[in-house]
């Protein structure tokens, strides 16, 4: 199972990347499932002067693509959100089989 990082507009630093990629492995109870993925780090700066960031997951499953989006204050917390979304859907995808 293999995710890639990608920082749209912007470097993210390794410690970001670190902790995505760390989180993103607590996926494996679904490696029989999943079959490879996609992150997207965005800075929305469509407001005054707040920058919102925005993380997208893309997930590819046997057959299907789940996909989760969520945009808060921080990365971190867009991710955590984003990931909860997905794990959700992973797991009612494991029950549909």
């Amino acid at each position: 199972m293999k995710f890639n990082i990608q920082a749209v507009g912007f470097t993210a630093d390794q410690k970001l990347v670190d902790l995505i990629e760390k989180k993103v492995d607590k996926l494996d109870k679904f490696k029989d499932h999943i079959v490879d993925g996609d992150v997207f780090l965005r800075i929305d700066n469509n407001t005054h002067q707040i920058k919102d960031k925005t993380v997208e997951i893309k997930c590819n499953v046997k057959g299907q693509t789940l996909f989760s989006k969520e945009t808060s204050k921080s990365f971190e917390e867009s991710f955590d959100s984003s990931m909860d979304s997905l794990v959700r859907q992973v797991k009612k995808y494991k029950e549909q089989l």
